[in-house]
């Protein structure tokens, strides 16, 4: 939120209970025509969308300026929705503004609720008579335990047209500036047999870049939403190649054990030749170096060139990252790879690996159990990391290695 008006864009989405019943509540932009803000016509859409998905409407009203031509030209649009309708006048903080707010009756939309946002005075009458009109009891999360993937990415990378492009709907708003996203924007993805949410974030500058207030706290949501997510498709514009910020983002997933996909986009926009895709490859993983699991997929959002392929791998990704695999037959395929080649002896002495097991965590973890734990040196431990990679298929997913005492 913030003073200046114009900073809700998109639909966001948000869970509440008020006497046992759960629901969920939409926020959109203010619905103005005429006005200097160029996002006009889209937040105007975003509304008219809200407008038919929801039960009912709450039409929040100001009564500090009093009913407005706004105001009777939105109710005329709300009537053709035909839900019910409560109209919230706000900020009645003062038994004057109570008062004034009865000018709103010549709406003609039924009661008017003065309350207050800021201190939540009068709310309780509004939300006792809206949750009579929902038939059931409702979930308490309808997304509990659903695989959740963030998009992310600098800004302008083409983070909201992919969306928007897998849900042949304009779920987020696009424009060629940067920063039009300003918030992480949940959406539920039920298509090819497929289930999970999809948050499309704000694009993520460097600090030094962030000078507006609204765009440092756009940028805490993405980094929020790529904390809460399973995996990331990392969308990185082709025409820009890999930049230093890409490759933050990229080792800021890593670090917090996230699934990562990389997508290039704008692809159809670079001159090729038959090795261009393996050079430009290769010359991200020399930046990404030592980070060599994550798949790349070059892609078109606006010719829709392989786009399914990306939640395609994205999907691969979280199986990848929930797998677990049997302490017999993790045993049975690394314990005559370690005989092979067992880790070099260290003052003298030499290092045994009797038993593996794989640990409870939030990405694939193993525990490998030795007499002399401390002496394991890292090249030995890439060894390993690559020896399961290779047999258990991790593509995409980091590996954590432990070595404990047997």
């Amino acid at each position: 939120m913030d003073d200046m008006p114009g900073v809700t864009r998109d639909r966001h989405y948000g869970y509440a209970e008020w006497i046992g019943k759960f629901f969920t509540v939409i926020d959109t932009g203010g619905y103005v025509t005429g006005s200097d803000d160029k996002f006009e016509s889209q937040i105007r859409k975003q509304v008219e969308l809200a407008l038919e998905e929801c039960t009912a409407v709450i039409f929040m009203v100001d009564c500090k300026v009093g009913l407005t031509g706004y105001d009777k030209e939105f109710a005329q649009i709300i009537r053709k929705s035909k839900k019910p309708v409560f109209i919230a006048a706000n900020k009645a903080d003062t038994p004057t503004k109570t008062a004034e707010a009865n000018e709103f009756y010549e709406l003609g939309m039924g009661d008017v609720y003065t309350m207050s946002a800021e201190n939540g005075s009068g709310t309780g009458e509004l939300l006792d008579d809206l949750v009579k009109v929902f038939e059931g009891e409702g979930v308490e999360d309808p997304d509990a335990g659903i695989p959740k993937i963030a998009i992310v990415g600098r800004p302008n990378a083409g983070k909201s047209s992919f969306l928007n492009a897998l849900l042949g709907k304009e779920r987020s708003i696009v424009t060629d500036e940067a920063g039009t996203t300003r918030d992480a924007i949940h959406t539920r993805y039920k298509m090819y047999g497929n289930d999970f949410i999809l948050i499309d974030t704000a694009g993520i500058r460097k600090k030094s870049k962030v000078t507006e207030d609204i765009e440092f706290y756009s940028v805490l949501r993405s980094l929020r939403a790529l904390e809460e997510s399973d995996v990331c498709i990392v969308v990185v514009d082709a025409e820009r190649g890999l930049e230093s910020q890409d490759v933050n983002i990229i080792v800021l997933a890593h670090k917090q054990s996230k699934g990562i996909v990389i997508m290039v986009n704008k692809w159809d926009l670079i001159e090729k030749d038959t090795n261009t895709a393996d050079k430009f490859k290769k010359a991200m993983q020399e930046k990404l170096a030592p980070i060599d699991y994550i798949p790349m997929i070059f892609t078109s959002v606006l010719a829709k060139q392989r786009i399914f392929q990306v939640i395609e791998k994205a999907v691969e990704v979280y199986t990848n990252k929930t797998k677990r695999i049997p302490t017999s037959v993790l045993n049975d395929a690394m314990l005559p790879e370690i005989v092979h080649y067992p880790p070099a002896a260290t003052k003298g002495k030499h290092i045994q690996i009797k038993y593996i097991t794989q640990i409870q965590a939030r990405s694939p973890s193993f525990a490998f159990f030795c007499n002399l734990p401390q002496y394991i040196q890292e090249s030995y431990t890439r060894f390993l990391e690559n020896r399961l990679r290779e047999k258990f298929d991790f593509e995409g997913v980091p590996i954590r290695l432990f070595f404990r005492k047997k």
